[in-house]
């Protein structure tokens, strides 16, 4: 089907999936993705940068700061910030989310939805509060709920989802996890 005469929800779609397909990329790693590393990837070529991984109730009800003098944007809850970004990062910066629920995982993504370029579903993080928590790789032996999340990103947010997961030893439960999630519509999995 020509682009011209496919719904133009189905072009920006196309066009998220494009952008994660090549390019330079700043993956998500821990400690790694802060505005400083981000702005530096950025400087040398990174097409995306993912932050650092945020979990959803911390950010939900943070307020909104800008430093008039630099720009940057803080997230910032019981005096602490949560998240910082810059203007200037806007079409690049991806929101690493951590959730182990739909709902506050939509809250969570409303709230800095302003300020980034996408959002990515951690589903792979395999450290024990998040696994505790139902969250990062929890998520994956729970895919009702996993998919849940995404559909509920998908459906609400206009920017791009995407998700991360790791590979489980059997190849075929990797797969119709990959076929699950691929059905609610993300632009990416990695």
């Amino acid at each position: 089907m020509a682009a011209q005469s496919m719904p133009a929800e189905d072009i920006k779609r196309t066009e998220w999936r494009d952008r994660y397909r090549n390019g330079f990329f700043l993956a998500p790693m821990v400690r790694v993705g802060t505005l400083p590393m981000r702005l530096l990837a950025q400087q040398y070529g990174a097409d995306l940068a993912w932050g650092p991984e945020i979990v959803d109730i911390s950010i939900v009800g943070s307020e909104r700061i800008v430093d008039e003098k630099t720009g940057v944007i803080s997230y910032v809850k019981n005096d602490k910030d949560i998240f910082t970004t810059h203007p200037s990062e806007k079409q690049q910066v991806v929101f690493q989310l951590g959730s182990a629920g739909p709902e506050v995982a939509l809250a969570a993504a409303k709230t800095v939805e302003q300020d980034v370029s996408g959002f990515d579903l951690n589903c792979g993080c395999p450290k024990k509060f998040s696994i505790q928590g139902g969250m990062g790789a929890a998520l994956m032996s729970d895919p009702d709920r996993l998919c849940s999340i995404l559909d509920i990103l998908v459906k609400n947010i206009d920017l791009p989802i995407t998700c991360k997961i790791r590979v489980f030893d059997d190849v075929e439960k990797t797969l119709d996890l990959v076929r699950r999630v691929a059905a609610t519509g993300v632009s990416a999995l990695t």
